[in-house]
């Protein structure tokens, strides 16, 4: 091989190193953070259909305080869930604040950070962390945390 054409299949091999590289680099934007906030939206209306849809069939969630404080795996388990926090506010929408939105991505996945400050019957502080993965929301973090404070 000569030089010359070594080189140039150097050169080939990185721009195809560097294509790769770009392809596979997922960067959170609109997409992941709307998905996160109609989930958060419907959190705080009780909405629990748009709650479920777009959690994967073996979706995990953290929920750290209060009286559901548990893990949950599945749609099931976290449908149920949802349903007894739903009936704590007799099914009616709760007011809420939220803080500023953090979304963090790489190839594998993207995750979104919310703080949120829920009125209703039982006011509560939550910070929440949504995981998705090729679309689905496969991991859900609820800290219920009464000291925090929203960033805005």
């Amino acid at each position: 091989m000569t030089i010359r054409k070594l080189k140039q299949s150097c050169a080939s091999l990185a721009l195809a190193a560097a294509a790769c590289l770009s392809a596979t680099t997922a960067i959170a934007g609109p997409l992941d953070e709307a998905k996160a906030r109609a989930h958060l939206d419907a959190v705080a209306s009780g909405d629990l259909d748009a709650l479920m849809k777009d959690y994967a069939d073996d979706a995990y969630m953290e929920w750290v305080g209060g009286p559901l404080d548990g893990r949950y795996r599945g749609k099931e388990a976290i449908r149920a869930v949802w349903q007894k926090f739903i009936a704590v506010n007799d099914g009616k929408p709760r007011p809420v604040s939220f803080g500023k939105l953090s979304a963090f991505a790489n190839a594998k996945g993207a995750s979104v950070q919310q703080r949120a400050d829920y009125g209703g019957k039982l006011p509560l502080k939550v910070l929440h962390v949504l995981t998705y993965r090729e679309g689905d929301l496969t991991t859900e973090l609820w800290q219920i945390a009464p000291a925090m404070q929203l960033d805005q």
